[in-house]
This record gives C-alpha cells, structure tokens and sequence, in this order.
C-alpha cells in the first residue's frame, strides 16, 4: 500500500511539473507576441482647435420677394396698374388664398408691397399708392417737358440762327455785288469819257480832213474853170 501512494505521489508530482511547463511555455509566448508600446507625442491634440465658422446668415424673405416670386410663377392675377412717368401702381390678387398684394413700383421695380386679404383695405392702398406715383412723377414728368421745350428752342435756335447766317450772307453778296456794279459803273464812265474825248477828237480830226477835201475840190474847180477858159479863147 505504500508502494502504490508513493507510484501515485510521483505521477501526480510529474505531471503537476508538465502542467506548469505548458503554462510557462504559453506564458512566454504571449509576453513575446505583445508589440512594443511606445510612447508617441501627438502632435495634431497638441495643436488648437479653430472652430468651424458658422454658416453664412439667410437673407430674410419679404413682401417684394414673395410677389416677384408669384409673379415669376403665375399664381396672381393684375387686376389694376397705374403709370405715372417711370412709377406706378399695380393691385394683384391671388385666388387660391383671396390675399390682395399692393405694390408701389419705380422703373418696373418694386418698392413697396402691401399683402392683404381685405378688398377695402387694397382698394385704398392701391389708391394710396397711384396718388404716392403722381406726386413722385410730377418732378419727372416736369423735367420731360422741360427738356422737350429746350429741345424745341435749340432747335429754333439752330433755324433762327441758320436764318441770320443766310441773310448775313445775302447782304454780303449783295454789298459785294453793289461794289462790284459801282466800280463797273465807274469804269464805264471812265471810258465812256475817254470814247467821248477821243470821239471828239475824230471829229475834229474828220472835219480838218474834210475842209483840207473840200479846199483842194474848189482849187481843183478854180483849176477846170480856168483850163476851160483858156480852151474858149
């Protein structure tokens, strides 16, 4: 009996030896499968954080914008519009929500818009706002006239002026024209004078010729008379 405790004392002994091999053994290998930690600086967590910059603000939606944007889109209908130089006045319905939009405009641009569901209350903006028109158009529609009427003028101004030109050089021609008949004329009586100093002269000159003619026909006479009377003899 205490050879068969020592046979069991031994073998338990062994084999508690091989078991704690096997656990040394995996103990080792997973200490040398571990990697090497290091210890690394992160640089990025040390640089500062720059938020993100916030998202640029919305324009807020307006009266003109939602107009134009109904305009644009044919869901209101022009029930009236007043022209006054380049403002005006427009009243506009939207039928599927009965709202009324009033608009006060410059050059076809909105400046003003009004949205009511009230009739009454658009019938006396739209009113308001074609009487604000006229007031503003008034200096407009002066200056129009005031340029058309200083058109005009330029305009005379250029015929009256064309006007006094023509007849400037109407009396020029014609005081160069009475110059020149003058001096004409003068010339004329100049030699009209001397045609008549030398007609003069001609005839002077015509009856010398004609007393020297008619002295040598009476001595030529005196001369026949005498030669005939000594023939008779």
């Amino acid at each position: 009996m205490s050879i068969r405790y020592l046979r069991a004392s031994a073998r338990a002994a062994a084999l508690g030896a091989a078991l704690s091999g096997l656990a040394a053994c995996a103990s080792a290998r997973q200490e040398a499968d571990r990697p090497v930690v290091q210890q690394v600086e992160d640089k990025a967590a040390a640089a500062p954080v720059t938020p993100p910059a916030p998202p640029p603000a919305s324009r807020p939606s307006t009266t003109v914008a939602e107009l134009q944007d109904l305009i644009q889109r044919h869901q209101v209908s022009e029930l009236r519009t007043t022209y006054n130089g380049v403002y005006g006045a427009s009243l506009l319905f939207k039928p599927d929500d009965l709202a009324y939009y009033v608009a006060l405009f410059q050059q076809k641009d909105f400046w003003r818009v009004l949205k009511t569901k009230s009739e009454q209350q658009a019938e006396s903006a739209y009113r308001a706002f074609a009487a604000r028109s006229a007031e503003l158009a008034e200096v407009d529609i002066r200056r129009i006239k005031l340029q058309a009427e200083y058109a005009h003028a330029e305009k005379q101004l250029a015929a009256r002026t064309v006007e006094l030109q023509t007849l400037q050089a109407d009396r020029s021609l014609r005081l160069e024209q009475e110059a020149q008949v003058a001096a004409r004329q003068e010339q004329a009586r100049k030699d009209a004078s001397a045609l008549a100093e030398q007609q003069k002269d001609a005839r002077e000159q015509l009856r010398a010729l004609q007393r020297q003619i008619d002295a040598l026909r009476a001595q030529q006479a005196r001369v026949e008379q005498a030669a005939g009377r000594r023939a008779g003899r």
